[in-house]
């Protein structure tokens, strides 16, 4: 089992910045991507970005390019987002997941554990 949670969401007005961390506990060798999602009210969860755990290799949604930076910190096992030049379509619950495979990093479907979730409003 690996638990998830979120923190940091909050308000911030258009082109602001926010982070957001994710703290693993648990059997968290077990996951090979942590990956964020986000889902907006009527829309269907989307991915944002993911990382993997043993390599250094970043993925991310073409809309959030450039613009959201994904970390972590090993020694806390903690995953961050970076979040730049936010616009109101950036609003949404923003959750964190661990994929225990080795493929599928942006289909939630194959994420096998989440945390609660996080909001995170823009305001124009």
């Amino acid at each position: 089992q690996v638990q998830l949670v979120e923190s940091g969401g909050g308000l911030v007005q258009a082109g602001g910045s926010l982070k957001i961390s994710c703290a693993a506990s648990g059997r968290t060798f077990s996951s090979y991507f942590m990956g964020w999602f986000r889902q907006a009210p009527g829309k269907e969860r989307e991915f944002v970005a993911a990382m993997s755990w043993i390599i250094s290799s970043t993925y991310y949604a073409d809309s959030v390019k450039g613009r959201f930076t994904i970390s972590r910190d090993n020694a806390k096992n903690t995953v961050y987002l970076q979040m730049n030049s936010l616009s109101p379509e950036d609003t949404a619950v923003y959750y964190c997941a661990a994929n225990t495979r080795s493929f599928g990093l942006r289909r939630p479907d194959l994420y096998d554990y989440w945390g609660q979730g996080t909001q995170v409003t823009v305001s124009s």
